[in-house]
């Protein structure tokens, strides 16, 4: 089977591990009309599959080692498309909570096995681009999810889009099962690796890239979550349709993620990752204008910058945990989702009290940190193309 191919297949397991993680984001008053409770409870919905998946990440190596990971993957993003389902003819506000977090506990088995694939299967240099088409199929699901989502909700309900979107997890698991090679069984961490997992986690620069992902994942909900709450609002006005729209700016990562993925490969994943986090605050601070056009762009860039962070790091932690990949990756899954859990939650203080302008407050002061961490504890990383010739070593099989 082909590179080309390959490379496909993870960009549909990133595409399968997003689709449903946001599919609400953009919906919430909507779901607030309809189970009675305000539009930022109705952010729960989000928060709630993001814990799950921070709960469950850590343990996923070790629940799925003794089964094919094509097999893995393939059954996890077909399963989501029943809590989906569930999701959509929830009763009462609990229910759908419950199912969110329900979904939340089958993502994992995509992501991290996903990822720890790519950097088992491929060398570095190559695990740094097929990485980036990971993250990119991450970029272009999550844009899916929100925009199928508000578009169906306009027309036709948002409980009769959230049907299509479980139809759209089972047509991709399948997929996916179509298109990716059987790799075997999970290759277990290292005996001391294991025997340790309190030191790898104690380790500055591992220690430090868990942490950036929770930054990182924190500031993008925290944008998304109340920029549908802004522009809903006088002077803008935007509609259900209209909001689902904005998400298009995640296509812009789609493209760029599998370029910076190279750039990584070359230069290495922190000077990508500095620049990121300083293009990140760019973005954000561009969405205090009241032009939808300058709101537009800082979207734009804010969203293509945290994507391509999300992307450095993956390659930092697959090249720094060496022996140990499984329970790296376990952790950074967990550190990142669970600071998307609190993206939604943590900046309504500031919102309720200065509005847009301390939710930007805050995804400013995420991105700041998450670059203070980047730029003191990723030294003496060298490029993954570093003396080694550009090969790409796959080893799946059909």
């Amino acid at each position: 089977m082909g590179n080309r191919t390959i490379r496909s297949a993870f960009f549909l397991c990133g595409f399968a591990a997003f689709l449903n993680l946001y599919s609400t984001q953009g919906i919430l008053h909507e779901l607030a009309a309809a189970f009675d409770v305000s539009p930022e409870q109705a952010g729960q919905g989000v928060s709630a599959t993001t814990l799950a998946v921070a709960i469950i990440a850590p343990f996923v190596g070790a629940l799925a080692a003794r089964f094919d990971r094509r097999t893995v993957i393939s059954c996890a993003a077909v399963a989501c498309a029943l809590p989906v389902l569930w999701s959509a003819h929830a009763a009462s506000f609990s229910s759908f909570l419950a199912a969110r977090f329900a979904a939340g506990v089958l993502m994992p088995f995509i992501f991290a096995i996903s990822i720890a694939c790519i950097g088992e299967v491929f060398s570095h240099d190559a695990a740094t681009e097929v990485s980036a088409f990971f993250v990119a199929g991450t970029t272009l699901g999550g844009f899916a999810g929100r925009f199928v989502t508000n578009s169906l909700t306009s027309a036709f309900g948002w409980r009769h889009a959230l049907d299509v979107i479980a139809f759209l997890c089972l047509a991709t698991g399948l997929a996916i099962h179509a298109c990716l090679p059987a790799a075997g069984a999970a290759r277990p961490d290292d005996e001391g690796a294991s025997a340790s997992r309190w030191t790898l986690l104690t380790r500055g620069p591992l220690l430090a890239s868990f942490l950036v992902g929770a930054c990182v994942l924190a500031s993008q909900v925290a944008t998304f979550t109340f920029v549908g709450l802004r522009l809903a609002r006088a002077p803008f006005g935007f509609d259900t349709v209209e909001i689902g729209a904005i998400y298009a700016v995640f296509l812009v990562a789609v493209i760029v993620t599998p370029l910076a993925g190279r750039v990584a490969a070359q230069r290495g994943p922190r000077d990508l990752a500095l620049a990121a986090t300083g293009l990140a605050i760019v973005g954000a601070l561009l969405t205090l204008s009241s032009s939808v056009i300058a709101i537009l762009a800082g979207l734009a860039l804010s969203s293509t910058a945290v994507f391509v962070e999300q992307a450095s790091a993956n390659a930092f932690i697959s090249r720094v945990a060496r022996g140990a990949r499984s329970t790296a990756i376990g952790i950074y899954l967990s550190f990142y989702y669970f600071g998307g859990s609190l993206g939604s939650v943590l900046p309504v203080p500031a919102w309720n009290r200065w509005g847009w302008v301390g939710c930007v407050a805050f995804v400013v002061g995420a991105q700041a940190l998450a670059g203070a961490l980047v730029f003191f504890f990723w030294r003496g990383m060298p490029p993954a193309s570093a003396g080694r010739p550009r090969s790409p070593e796959v080893r799946l099989t059909r």
